[in-house]
């Protein structure tokens, strides 16, 4: 049984221009539940994430801020979305979900968060629609707990995660991989552990060919016991911010590759959705619904996890 953990029942009140990509979250979760594979996937509602677990990531004085809205018209922007309490719950269930995938995903081999993906948060600010940043909290929850030493964020994200590769620079029990349209947003990267700047327009084949070498030499080099996969649906031909060519059927073969890859490797793996701003709502959740479809896949051949 696959355990997913989602967050979309806490409503934004955003602008019209914000409120069609969000709506992309309840249209998977629907259509999961609508699907064949329903009866093979759980579906949870996370705890939220509490000051404590924001705090092994995010300062202390940024936590409060947000909680309380103590921010600047600035801080606001750079972070794209209206305050309101509501951003606060929504944002700290989506880190939930990441943290309650990654302990599913230890017992299990394989979890996933139907949201999240949220790699421009920072330690002490958010940016590009990311408030908290989910999968860095969840690595450090887990390795806090001593669950986990070793952990790599796989960024398929089509922009790259500049505030991952912040998050985990100078250290070495966090790993961060970032495959990214390298004329994209952010226009000032941030240097990360492995980072793959791809050309503009770049297609299936040379997509798909570098992103199995270099995580396989990743893997070589860094030997994870724990891997955190953003699931972007935004490297999409069509994505409107995407400037990548790939197809859905070449997405589908990036999700085999690195699920395939911790599969043999025997690493466990939660994932989260990332980005995805398809003119058409029903690319962006057909792309993410063949990420679970695939995991659901992936689960089944697996062994048993101890």
């Amino acid at each position: 049984m696959l355990k997913l953990f989602y967050s979309d029942t806490f409503e934004l009140p955003l602008p019209d221009r914000h409120r069609f990509p969000m709506s992309k979250y309840r249209l998977l979760r629907e259509r999961i539940l609508q699907d064949s594979i329903a009866s093979q996937c759980e579906l949870n509602l996370p705890a939220a994430a509490t000051n404590e677990q924001l705090s092994r990531v995010h300062s202390q004085e940024y936590v409060e801020a947000i909680c309380t809205g103590d921010l600047t018209n600035v801080e606001i922007r750079r972070i794209g979305f209206p305050w309101s309490l509501a951003m606060v719950e929504r944002s700290r269930r989506s880190t939930g979900a990441s943290i309650e995938a990654g302990f599913a995903a230890l017992e299990d081999g394989l979890a996933g968060n139907l949201a999240g993906g949220t790699h421009h948060a920072f330690k002490g600010n958010g940016q590009g629609f990311c408030v908290f940043n989910d999968v860095c909290v969840a690595a450090r929850v887990m390795q806090g707990e001593g669950r986990v030493r070793n952990v790599l964020v796989v960024d398929c994200d089509v922009h790259q995660g500049n505030g991952t590769s912040s998050i985990a620079k100078g250290d070495a029990s966090l790993f961060s991989f970032s495959m990214h349209c390298e004329k994209n947003f952010p226009f000032q990267k941030t240097d990360g552990d492995c980072d793959i700047p791809l050309p503009v327009g770049t297609t299936d084949a040379l997509y798909l060919e570098k992103l199995e070498t270099e995580l396989k030499n990743v893997f070589d080099l860094f030997s994870p016991d724990f891997v955190f996969y953003l699931a972007g649906a935004d490297p999409y031909t069509k994505d409107r911010l995407g400037l990548l060519d790939l197809s859905k059927a070449g997405l589908a073969t990036r999700d085999r590759i690195v699920m395939s890859l911790c599969h043999e490797k025997g690493v466990p793996l939660a994932f989260a959705m990332a980005g995805g701003y398809a003119p058409e709502i029903s690319d962006i959740v057909d792309i993410h619904f063949q990420t679970v479809k695939i995991a659901v896949e992936n689960l089944a051949s697996r062994q048993s996890w101890i």
